[in-house]
C-alpha cells in the first residue's frame, strides 16, 4: 500500500514589488528548495514528498515565473537572493538549509555570502562559480534562439540539453505534446531574456573562498548545460565543500535520477 502523501499548504508572499507562489510541505527543520532557470517550484516534484518527511520543506515560484506575479524582470542572481531572503522574513524563518539547482546554486553563491547566518547547509546542484567560454556561448546561442525562432525553439533546444537522450527519446511521441506544458509556462520574452542575462552575468569565482556556510557541490557527469568542471571548481574554491558527481543524469539529474540524488543530499542535510 502506498504512502499518503504529505499535505501541502500554499501562501503567496508579499516581497516588495511581487507575491510570491509559495508551496509548504512536511514539519521539521526549514528547508528551501529553489529551481533555476524555469524559476518553478514543480521542478522539484520528485524531492519534495522525499524530503518532507524529514524537513518542512519550501518551494516557490521565482518572480514572473509560474503563479508568482507575472511580468516582473530580474536584474541579476543577487536580486534574486533578495527575493529569497525576503521570502524567508515573510515565512518567519530566521534560518534554512539550502538546495539551489543550476541559477538556484547562484543565488545561493550570494546568499552564504551577504547572509551566511541565514543558511544552515547548502547544497549547489548543478550550477557554477562563473562563466567560461562553454557558458558564454552556449547562453548567447541560447539567446539568439529565443530572439529569432521564437519560445518554442527555445524551450525544445533546452530539453534536448538538460535531458540525456536514453530518458528523452521514449517521451518524444510528439514534439508539439511534449512542449505543450513547457510552452504554457513561458514567461513572456522580456522576463525570459533577463533570466538569461542572470546567468551570463553570474561571477562570484573571486569571492567563494569567504563562503563558510558547510556546502555540498553536485553535478552529473553528463551534464551538457553546467559540464562537471564547474561543479568541481565550486568545490575547490569554497573551503571544506564536499563534493559528487554522479556518473549520468545530464542537468535535470534531481529528475532523471531520482534514486541517486536523494540519498545524497539528503545525508549531507542531515550532516
Amino acid at each position: 500500500m502506498s504512502e499518503e502523501p504529505i499535505p501541502t499548504e500554499v501562501r503567496r508572499v508579499d516581497v516588495g514589488d511581487a507575491e510570491i507562489h509559495t508551496e509548504i510541505t512536511g514539519k521539521g527543520p526549514d528547508l528551501l528548495l529553489v529551481a533555476g532557470l524555469g524559476g518553478r517550484g514543480a521542478f522539484w516534484h520528485r524531492q519534495v514528498q522525499t524530503f518532507a518527511k524529514a524537513f518542512r520543506v519550501i518551494t516557490f515560484d521565482h518572480r514572473g515565473c509560474g503563479e508568482s506575479t507575472p511580468d516582473r524582470v530580474v536584474y541579476g542572481a543577487e536580486h534574486m537572493a533578495r527575493d529569497v531572503l525576503a521570502l524567508m522574513d515573510g515565512l518567519g524563518i530566521k534560518a534554512a538549509h539550502y538546495v539551489g539547482h543550476s541559477t538556484g546554486g547562484a543565488i545561493g553563491q550570494h546568499i552564504a555570502l551577504s547572509a551566511p547566518e541565514r543558511l544552515i547547509r547548502m547544497v549547489l546542484s548543478c550550477s557554477w562559480a562563473g562563466p567560461d567560454t562553454y557558458l558564454t556561448e552556449l547562453f548567447r546561442t541560447r539567446r539568439e534562439i529565443l530572439i529569432s525562432c521564437g519560445p518554442l525553439a527555445y524551450l525544445t533546444m533546452g530539453t534536448y540539453l538538460a535531458m540525456p537522450s536514453r530518458h528523452l527519446q521514449p517521451q518524444m511521441t510528439s514534439a508539439r505534446a511534449f512542449m505543450e506544458e513547457r510552452l504554457a509556462a513561458f514567461p513572456g520574452l522580456e522576463v525570459e531574456l533577463s533570466r538569461i542575462n542572470a546567468v551570463y552575468t553570474h561571477d562570484l569565482r573571486s569571492r567563494l573562498h569567504e563562503i563558510n556556510v558547510p556546502t555540498l557541490c553536485i553535478g552529473a557527469m553528463d551534464d551538457q548545460i553546467t559540464p562537471p568542471g564547474f561543479t568541481e571548481e565550486m568545490a575547490d574554491l569554497i573551503p571544506d565543500a564536499a563534493r559528487h558527481l554522479l556518473d549520468h543524469g545530464g542537468h535535470f539529474c534531481p529528475m532523471i535520477v531520482t534514486d541517486d540524488y536523494n540519498p545524497i543530499v539528503l545525508d549531507f542535510l542531515n550532516g
